[in-house]
């Protein structure tokens, strides 16, 4: 069935995933919704905003009809969350997902893989936020939220999420390998799970109450140090 076209226009932050169609007419059908419509083009509704219809907010149901002008926003920043933020990470972004927890946020992320239909139930079942540069697996329909992550770069990817949904910050706190929570341990506690020497060396130590991994101030802390100093002066 032909209702006609539409005109489409994407926000700047939307173009990457249109390219040259931004703008172009978009033949509608008359059953199809707008969010429908949004989607095909490319756009994960994870990423968009507000919906306007000739100048008038519409919702992402909104059946277009032909001479309709479409404006298609981005979704806001800091996006707000009903619920203490959680996010679950897809097997691509295992690097994000220990920055994320080095900054104390609980992290989720499966490794080995295990699909998108298992990523998107966890989703649901736990309301963590998916994060994923995966557009299909973002457009699941049963995921509680997503939020495609838009470089391939680590520091920027951290940077795209914090600016995004500024969660509370709280350095050291978190199991970078696990996502279990740090607690403060002597020496004594933790000298069967330390390389030789290193007992002599250090004194302060910190132990994961999930994994019991054990964390001390060593070579690899001033990199780590950067990215947390980084962080809070960007978004503490």
């Amino acid at each position: 069935m032909n209702a006609g076209e539409i005109t489409v226009e994407f926000a700047p932050e939307l173009r990457v995933f249109v390219g040259q169609r931004d703008g172009s007419p978009v033949r509608v059908d008359g059953t199809s919704t707008l969010g429908h419509v949004v989607e095909s083009s490319g756009v994960p509704l994870t990423e968009v905003g507000a919906l306007l219809v000739n100048g008038e907010p519409v919702a992402a149901g909104h059946i277009p009809r032909g001479g309709e002008s479409v404006t298609v926003a981005a979704v806001a920043r800091p996006q707000i969350s009903p619920e203490p933020l959680r996010f679950l990470l897809d097997i691509h972004l295992g690097t994000l997902a220990r920055r994320l927890r080095l900054l104390g946020i609980d992290a989720a992320y499966e490794n080995p893989d295990i699909g998108d239909a298992a990523l998107a139930a966890r989703s649901a079942a736990e309301h963590r936020v998916l994060l994923s540069r995966d557009r299909g697996l973002l457009r699941r329909r049963e995921i509680y939220s997503g939020a495609y992550v838009y470089s391939h770069q680590p520091a920027e990817q951290l940077d795209d999420v914090l600016s995004r949904f500024a969660p509370r910050l709280a350095p050291w706190t978190r199991c970078t390998s696990c996502n279990g929570t740090l607690r403060p341990a002597d020496r004594e506690t933790v000298r069967d799970h330390l390389p030789d020497n290193t007992g002599q060396t250090y004194d302060s130590f910190a132990q994961c109450v999930d994994c019991g991994q054990t964390y001390w101030k060593g070579a690899h802390h001033a990199r780590l140090d950067a990215i947390v100093a980084d962080a809070l002066a960007k978004f503490a």
